[in-house]
């Protein structure tokens, strides 16, 4: 697993969100950036940090904050998730695990017992320059939007 620190540069993005659009790190310029990382859609914690994440965009846009979600799911199932608890913030595809890979958020887990590669829900925010300004891995999926912004 790739470690990231404060300071770094943020690796580049190129994906395709949950509608199909192209989203690259030029889309990023100028802005501030929450990309989140999360496991699996429609599943109990990702499901609570995306729709606390939506509850709160508001205040998450008044802060001047794009944010993109990220998971290995497919483009079907974004839409889904998406949809079924109407997200106002793109999903980005990543079922080859590049991004993932590149935020080095892909590794061992234990989940009752057993060992198994997966997704460490983590979230990642970038300033205006695409430097990494926090890392937030303790997520706190009903009051996330609290840990970004405080």
């Amino acid at each position: 697993m790739k470690h990231l620190k404060i300071g770094d540069k943020a690796p580049a993005v190129d994906a395709l969100d949950h509608k199909g659009n192209r989203v690259t790190s030029a889309d990023f310029k100028g802005s501030k950036v929450v990309i989140y990382f999360y496991p699996k859609d429609n599943t109990p914690g990702c499901t609570a940090q995306a729709c606390n994440l939506k509850d709160n965009y508001d205040a998450l846009l008044k802060a001047n904050y794009k944010v993109f979600g990220v998971s290995a799911d497919s483009t079907k199932s974004h839409v889904k998730f998406v949809d079924k608890y109407e997200l106002p913030f793109p999903l980005l595809v990543d079922e080859d695990k590049k991004i993932i890979n590149d935020f080095g958020v892909w590794g061992p887990k234990k989940f009752m017992g057993k060992e198994y590669d997966g997704i460490h829900r983590t979230t990642f925010v970038i300033d205006e320059n695409g430097v990494i300004e926090e890392i937030i891995e303790k997520v706190k999926t009903k009051d996330h939007t609290a840990q970004i912004l405080k």
